[in-house]
Order: C-alpha cells, then structure tokens, then sequence
C-alpha cells in the first residue's frame, strides 16, 4: 500500500492486537502500517499524542521502538471485475494470490489487491460522447462469469456530460470514461468499507426472498432487502441451511463471510461452493459468488473487519441492481473479536464482558440491508442473514438476544430436533417473521388468495399440538377427546411432509411456492374431512387409519406432481365417503 502521509510515530506499548503509539498524526480510521514488517493496522482510539491501533496480522515478536507510518487512508476495499469467483480474507486479500507468494501458511506483513490489476476485460460502453451521466450512473458493461457486470459512475464523483468513452479490453486501473469537469472513471471503484454507500430511497420490504425451503417460505418468510438470524448450537445445521438458502434462494448473487467459524468448517464451504451447481444457469455455484474466509486461528482484528468488507462487496452489486443475499457465519465471532478488542483497550465491559456498543455495532451492521432505489433508479436488495452461535445453546445470551431486537426474522435451530433427524431443525414454536403482514398481499396475488388463511391455520394446529404433548406423554393419545386425536394426527403430517425437507434430494431440495401451498392444502382437504367425520361419529382411529393419505409424503420428492395430488385428493374424499356412510347407518 503506497504511504500518501509523511507523518510517522514510534510504537510504545503493545498488548495482543492492540498497540499503542506516540507522534503519529491521524485520523480515526486511517489505517497505518505498523513495525519494522509494516503490519496492516486501523486507527481505532486518539488520547492527545497516544494514537491506538488495532492490527489485522499477529503482533507476536514487534517490540516498542518500532516505527509506524500512517497512510492517510481509511481501510477500504477495491469494486470492480473480478469480484465474483473470488476467495479473501477479512480484509480483502485474495487468498489464491497469497498462496502464491507464501504457501499454504500466511506469514506477516504480506499485501495483495483485492483485485487483479493486469487483467484485461472487454468493457462495452452503455452510454455515449455528448450523454450526461449522474453518480451511480452506469457507462458500460463487462460479461463476467454469467454475471453482467455494470461499470458505474462512483458515487462520490459529481457526473457531468460525457466528453470521451471507449470500448475495448482495458485493466481496471485504465481510464475509459472522461466527463466535461476533468474527472475520469476507470472500471474499479475503491470503497472505505465503514461507510454504507449511499441509495436515492429505502423501498417497503413486500417482496419476499423465496429460499425454496418450506419451513421458510411457508411459514417465517423473509422479504427481500430483509434481515434474518439463525441461532442454533453446534451440529444444529446453521452451514448448511445457509448453503440451501445460497444455492435457491432467488437473489442473483451471493457473498457469503466465513466469520470466526472453524476451520474444518471453513474448509467445508470453500471446497463444497465451488462444486455446487446453479440450478438457474447449470455453471458452478461460484460464479455469482464471493466468499471471505476468515477463520477462528486468524487474527482477530481481521475477524471485525470481514462483516464490513462483506456488506460493502454486497452494497456494490446491489448498486447494479442485483438482488444480493449476504451470509454472515457467524456474527458471535465477529462479537468475540469486538470483546477482545475492547478488553484491551480496558473499556468498562458490559453484559458477559462484550462491550457497552455491541447493539449500536450489530444495528450498524443489519442496518444497512434493504431493498433500496440506487442512484440510477435501479431496483437492487441486499438481504442480510447471519448465523449466530450462542454458547450452549443459550438464546438469552447478549449476542442473540442483541440480534433478534434488531432482525425482524428469527429462524431458531433446535438441537433436540436435529437429533430426531428432523431437518432443517428449525423449532416452528420458537420462530417467527414479522415481515408476514407485508408480504402478504404478494402471496395472495402470486400463489393463492387462501396462502395466508393456510398458514394461520398450519400454525394453529402446531400450537395446539404442542399443547396437548404433555397429556399424551403421560396418559397416551388414546386417552384424548376424538377431535384432539384427528389433530394430533394432521400436526404429524405438517410436521412430516410439510416441514420436513431433505436437502440432497434433488428433487425435495428445492420446493416452489406453487408445490408448497399444494401440498398444504391437501393436508387441510383431509383435515377438513377427517373433523367432519368426527363429528359425524366415525371413530377417530378410522379416520386416521385412511390409506390414501399415506401417498401424500411420496409427493415431496415427485417432480411433475400435479396429476398425483389430484388423485390422493379424490382418493381420500371417496374413502372418507364410504367411512361416513358406514356409521350413518
């Protein structure tokens, strides 16, 4: 990184990854160069002539005496072609590059762009000589991967009219687009990561991101440019319902920050990502993707940044007016590592030690989701979900607790579920959504007027299921009215063919709207019959015991379904029928 400062300082104290320094003139937020190895560091605390920094590389073995020299920049992150496919760290070194220079151990004081700066891409302009163009503004276009990449206009440049542009294949560092006041575009925008980039306007959240997944969709949906966090113990299955969501959720593009996890963990995402196929466009997984790996034995100033050079990658593409989908794994780490932080610099701690900002740090963070207009009026979203990992299980902790005041999607995971193989483990008496009453008039306009009376009564049945559990743990279902037997029964098959999903089905794994509210509804046609029969006198044993229903699970897994379901509906209509007329007699 080129030193645009002369000003330099001379470290005095060190303790862990915070060092302290004296005679350094800067700002908040510079990031500065630190020892005889110039480690990467961040400008974090200024006490008169005491300059605090945190450094983002392993302090062992620096001592005071060492110089420091500021940058006079803030810790930002290159934009541009050659996101996509691409593997970082938490400060947006390519880890492919760094393997080249060091091997498979990364040593100190090594930097890399986040880019590549010799490649050349074919860039097709948009607009022409004599065109006025604004921030935000688009100019061009690069066919990245499958991915149409959009050269903009950045946000920070004033815009003015278009004095010369040219096509062809050019670095990113080449200026290819030069405006009537003098300033000049080139293809790569540099971004300081602490700083949301800025929209035209915050839209109402009455989309949803459809995940393909039932339990979600079905019941706790998330709207796109929405906030969603899953707690749940270890071997829950937080990584892979975030690998499901990444792979069918309907956002075009996915960055996904490995934060704090460990690294067998981490190693899991970054071999498995790159054989998992797109379902939309038959390629690689990868290439409308963007992974930051940064695990537990990294340090942990870098873990802080990773969250932020994520969600700055996220806003560019969104920018172009993509649907992004970010996954955060997880945010308790990234909480870890602001504790750490904020014991070294002997900051009063809070609740469990983690500091006093930790909401005002997680708000920041979630905050700057949305489903937004950009600044050329484009329609993009970046939906944020972010995993959390409370120890034990814990959900009173500060970090979850922290996290559901300010997410309006709460997707619990439960480890005694994950035990009975009941995946994805997700408690449906523990969760909830509060985005269902936004979202509603699109569920009635583009799967059925009778989705949101099926789901109320879906979660009914749940409940009241859970209700009578502790009578039949103690005296049996038998010993149960005959109406809360047939519930009994009809909360088994939510539970069952509903809710329960087998991720490496290949036909289960993904489940549209349109097979969802399907197969609730024939749940609801044989509920409705089954309570009719009931009250009809039909013993509640005959009822349940009806074989027809028993293909309804066979349907999950059935790819042109249509024709089946409507003969498991007529089959059971006739055999309830027939039950009917036997005790009318």
């Amino acid at each position: 990184m080129e030193v645009k400062g002369n000003s330099n300082g001379i470290l005095k104290r060190i303790s862990g990854p915070v060092v302290t320094a004296v005679g350094l003139e800067a700002h908040m937020y510079d990031v500065v160069q630190v020892g005889d190895e110039q480690l990467m560091g961040e400008v974090i605390r200024i006490e008169g002539d005491k300059t605090i920094i945190q450094v983002y590389e392993n302090t062992s073995g620096i001592r005071p005496g060492e110089p420091v020299s500021n940058t006079g920049l803030s810790l930002a992150v290159e934009l541009g072609p050659g996101l996509l496919t691409s593997i970082y760290d938490g400060i947006q070194r390519p880890l492919e590059v760094l393997v080249d220079k060091m091997g498979n151990f990364i040593e100190r004081g090594v930097s890399a762009p986040g880019l590549s700066h010799e490649k050349l891409w074919e860039f097709v302009p948009t607009v022409k000589k004599g065109d006025t163009v604004g921030p935000g503004a688009v100019i061009g276009e690069v066919q990245e991967t499958n991915i149409l990449t959009k050269i903009m206009v950045p946000p920070n440049f004033k815009g003015g009219v278009v004095t010369e542009i040219k096509s062809g294949e050019y670095t990113i560092d080449e200026v290819v687009c030069t405006l009537d006041n003098g300033e000049e575009i080139k293809m790569m925008q540099v971004w300081p990561v602490r700083v949301p980039r800025p929209v035209t306007e915050k839209k109402n959240p009455d989309i949803p991101l459809v995940t393909g997944q039932r339990i979600l969709d079905g019941l706790f949906p998330i709207a796109k440019g929405g906030t969603a966090a899953i707690p749940g113990p270890f071997g829950s299955g937080k990584t892979v319902t975030q690998q499901a969501l990444a792979k069918w959720s309907d956002a075009q593009i996915v960055v996904y920050i490995g934060c704090g996890e460990r690294g067998n963990e981490m190693t899991e995402v970054l071999t498995e990502f790159p054989e998992l196929e797109d379902p939309k466009s038959g390629k690689p997984l990868m290439e409308r993707t963007v992974l930051i790996a940064n695990t537990s034995n990294m340090p942990v100033a870098a873990r802080e940044a990773s969250v932020y050079t994520g969600i700055t990658i996220a806003e560019y593409f969104r920018d172009m007016g993509f649907d992004v989908s970010l996954m955060a794994d997880s945010t308790s780490r990234w909480a870890e590592a602001m504790r750490e932080i904020s014991s070294r610099l002997e900051e009063m701690p809070g609740e469990e030690g983690y500091p006093a900002y930790l909401a005002a740090r997680l708000s920041e963070f979630y905050e700057r989701a949305g489903r937004v207009d950009t600044l050329n009026m484009e329609s993009g979203s970046v939906t944020v979900i972010g995993a959390v990992s409370p120890p034990g299980g814990d959900f009173s902790e500060p970090v979850t607790q922290n996290t559901l005041r300010i997410v309006k999607c709460f997707w619990a995971l439960d480890a005694k579920l994950s035990q009975r193989r009941h995946f994805p483990a997700i408690n449906w008496l523990n969760s909830y959504s509060l985005y269902l009453d936004t979202l509603s008039g699109w569920y009635d306009e583009n799967v059925s007027p009778e989705w949101n009376g099926l789901r109320v009564w879906a979660m009914e049945v749940l409940q009241k299921e859970a209700e009578l559990q502790e009578i039949v743990q103690l005296v049996g279902s038998d010993a149960l009215p005959d109406e809360e037997q047939v519930t009994i029964e009809i909360a088994r098959m939510l539970r069952e063919i509903f809710l329960q999903q087998n991720a490496f089905d290949p036909v289960d794994t993904y489940c549209s709207t349109e097979k969802q509210y399907d197969i609730m509804k024939s749940i609801k046609i044989y509920a409705d019959l089954a309570y009719g029969a009931q009250k009809l006198g039909v013993p509640p044993a005959k009822v349940i015991t009806i074989t027809s229903k028993n293909d309804l699970p066979q349907i999950k897994f059935t790819k042109d379904y249509k024709a089946d379901i409507a003969k498991i509906n007529t089959a059971m209509e006739a055999e309830v029928a027939k039950l009917k007329e036997a005790y009318q007699r």
